[in-house]
């Protein structure tokens, strides 16, 4: 049948369609979903970051929609132990109930809130607030924060700001070299694969940093391969390259930074042949490296989670920020020091109100004069608002203990599988007097819940988002949620009414996201992330909105710093970092380098992705990569199951031999629980400025299972 037949002979309402965003990654590629008789579809738009492409994700997104798995009733745990399906007023006032119980027992900080960085940017404003205000706790904090959490510190400290990409993402395509360290965008984003296609088609070089040959190295013009946990010193390697030849644009130096004499003598020490003693990388690629940046017309440095999770992993960012300001990159054309942001809304997530010491408009909770704008646009009295809690680690870590958070409510993240540690922070869960998860599926987290609530899916509510680049998007509901089934606005308004009687909290708390977002407006007016002049019909007018923006009429801000800094001497800043080992070294009884990553057809924890069909065919299960001769020394073949245990735990997987990782390391994906969960081996050791674990490198020993 033609499709002009089938159009002829179909009844009932004609097919809907919504112009929105994948759910997936903060490269948010724009797609149209088109609903034709209960049967959705997926179709790439032409949009500036993933200009018509999409990755199998995002092709498969729809099929999650409709799921068998799809929770659409609350449940609640019985006496017995058991999840069983419950009404919407028994699952509230059960919560409800246990918080007040908690909180009258152990004080307010008794509550936590773990947030995710794939909640559009109405439930991270709303989340927020819940806590501070319904609440009064200052335990909140988000996954975000084992995402871009050394970046955004090293970021502020250097520039004054903290967004991902500070220009647009088309800047790749057009820049002379591009640096990138530690990020494989072949699998984690690959429609961004097109900007360095067009780069390297305009006679541009790419430079990957990885310890493994990953696809995005494979289509490098030089790969680098340091040991895990080296990326500080190859990067202060390169500056002092980069000085000795003459490369610095001494110019900009002087006339828009500040802090480079101290910087100078502290990379003076880095001899490129130590540095290749160190890391493994050759004099001669460092050289190339510092010369292609240095003489290119332009260049660009990025960075990702394999130089940032790391316990210096703000250190190691700003050694890379050092080499940008040296070469006096930022501010100029196709330019400058930028990081690949990983979560959907990791951006807008942590602007808003999710980080433990944050309000909205990328405030400081310590502020006098920012908790006095924020309270005055929630109506409550300054010094009512809550003090900064602690990193999400710690946070997790704390839980059921004595001194820590007794119930906590976890709203889009999957924290059993995705936290360093895991084990141990399982172990935490099941500790606490309540634990409840928003989610719209049965995660590894939910099945700890005495409380799970079932909330709608990306296509089913309206919002906003915020991508890599700062770029403001518009969601947009194609449907309505399924019977039973709440957005988490509507929850936190639900329990906020519930609530309601505690001093200082509010009646309500907005359901609709146009409202919310307009208050969001104003409680950023005047922030360092000022979305005061962001409207819907402003997004929905162009290809979305960069932040600043804080004039409704006045223009957006697609390239920072091309004038000055928003520091307070309109300066960049300098800051001298000293390399130093992991947290944990290799010795006789682990002797070997651990790190993880992400593989193309997953995605986070996997709690979405593995229950897609097409995406489980093609990656069905966990890996150990290892070195052949690595194998051939522990008598492991391909596909053998092998141990790899760490001091905090062991995984089991098979094995999957590979010639282009190093032989002194062991790499394993980490989006799945049980056996295979890598994050039962990684370290939980911390970067003491932003929090961040230690994810990409510990010591293991590995043996045939």
């Amino acid at each position: 049948m033609t499709d002009g037949a089938r159009a002829a002979t179909r009844t009932g309402p004609p097919p809907r369609e919504a112009e929105t965003h994948c759910p997936y990654c903060a490269l948010q590629c724009g797609m149209v979903l088109r609903d034709t008789d209960g049967r959705i579809e997926v179709r790439p738009r032409d949009f500036p970051t993933n200009r018509g492409g999409l990755c199998q994700k995002g092709w498969t997104a729809a099929e999650l929609l409709d799921h068998p798995d799809r929770l659409t009733t609350p449940l609640v745990r019985d006496p017995a132990g058991e999840l069983r399906p419950a009404s919407w007023d028994v699952a509230l006032d059960r919560i409800a109930d246990g918080l007040r119980t908690v909180q009258r027992a152990h004080g307010r900080d008794a509550v936590a809130v773990f947030g995710g960085g794939g909640l559009t940017n109405e439930k991270a404003y709303a989340l927020g607030k819940f806590a501070r205000v319904a609440l009064r706790t200052r335990h909140i904090d988000y996954n975000g924060r084992w995402c871009m959490s050394s970046a955004a510190a090293a970021g502020l400290r250097a520039f004054g700001v903290d967004r991902g990409l500070p220009f647009p993402l088309t800047d790749l395509g057009r820049t002379g070299t591009l640096l990138l360290v530690g990020a494989n965008p072949a699998e984690t984003m690959p429609p961004l694969m097109r900007h360095l296609t067009d780069q390297r088609a305009r006679g541009g070089r790419l430079i990957v940093v990885d310890p493994r040959l990953t696809a995005t190295a494979r289509q490098a013009d030089l790969h680098l391969q340091p040991l895990p946990g080296t990326d500080l010193a190859v990067a202060n390697a390169l500056l002092h390259i980069a000085l000795t030849e003459g490369l610095i644009d001494r110019e900009y130096v002087a006339t828009r930074t500040e802090g480079f004499d101290a910087v100078r003598r502290t990379v003076a020490g880095y001899w490129p042949a130590e540095v290749e003693r160190l890391s493994g990388v050759p004099v001669a690629d460092l050289e190339e490296t510092a010369r292609a940046l240095g003489t290119a017309d332009s260049a660009v440095i990025l960075t990702a989670r394999g130089a940032e999770q790391h316990a210096k992993g703000v250190d190691t960012v700003s050694a890379y920020v050092n080499l940008a300001l040296a070469l006096g990159l930022p501010g100029r054309p196709h330019s400058g020091y930028g990081c690949l942001t990983g979560q959907g809304n990791g951006q807008g997530g942590r602007e808003h109100g999710q980080k433990a010491d944050q309000l909205p408009g990328y405030r400081k909770i310590d502020d006098p004069v920012a908790r006095a704008h924020v309270a005055g646009v929630w109506g409550i009295d300054p010094a009512a608002l809550p003090g900064p809690g602690v990193p999400a680690y710690q946070l997790l870590d704390s839980l059921g203990t004595p001194d820590g958070p007794r119930a906590l409510l976890v709203f889009g993240s999957n924290p059993v599988v995705s936290a360093p540690r895991a084990a141990r922070v399982e172990s935490r869960l099941r500790d606490l007097d309540l634990l409840v998860v928003a989610d719209f599926l049965r995660s590894e987290t939910a099945e700890l819940a005495d409380v799970v609530l079932p909330v709608a899916q990306w296509a089913e509510e309206d919002g906003t988002m915020t991508n890599l680049e700062g770029r403001v998007l518009r969601r947009r509901a194609l449907r309505e949620p399924p019977p039973g089934v709440r957005t988490d606005l509507a929850v936190l308004a639900g329990l906020a009414d519930r609530l309601a009687d505690t001093p200082g909290a509010p009646d309500r708390f907005p359901t609709d996201p146009r409202t919310v977002f307009a208050e969001l407006r104003r409680a950023s007016a005047g922030g360092v992330a000022d979305y005061a002049g962001v409207t819907w019909d402003r997004i929905e007018s162009t290809d979305g909105v960069f932040w600043p923006c804080p004039d409704p009429d006045g223009p957006d801000t697609p390239r920072l710093f091309a004038d000055t800094f928003p520091t307070p001497s309109g300066r960049a800043r300098f800051h001298a970092v000293q390399h130093r080992p992991a947290a944990e070294e290799v010795c006789a009884d682990y002797p070997l380098h651990f790190t993880t990553g992400r593989v193309l057809a997953q995605y986070q924890s996997g709690a979405q992705t593995r229950r897609v069909a097409a995406l489980h065919r093609a990656a069905p299960h966990g890996f150990v990569e290892l070195h052949p001769d690595l194998a051939a020394r522990l008598g492991i073949a391909e596909g053998d199951e092998v141990r790899v245990a760490s001091r905090r735990g062991e995984l089991r997987a098979p094995a999957r031999l590979s010639p282009t990782i190093r032989p002194d390391t062991v790499f394993a994906p980490f989006h799945w629980p049980g056996a295979a969960r890598a994050n039962s081996v990684t370290n939980d050791a911390v970067d003491p400025v932003s929090g961040m674990p230690e994810f990409k490198i510990c010591a293991v020993r590995v043996e045939r299972a």
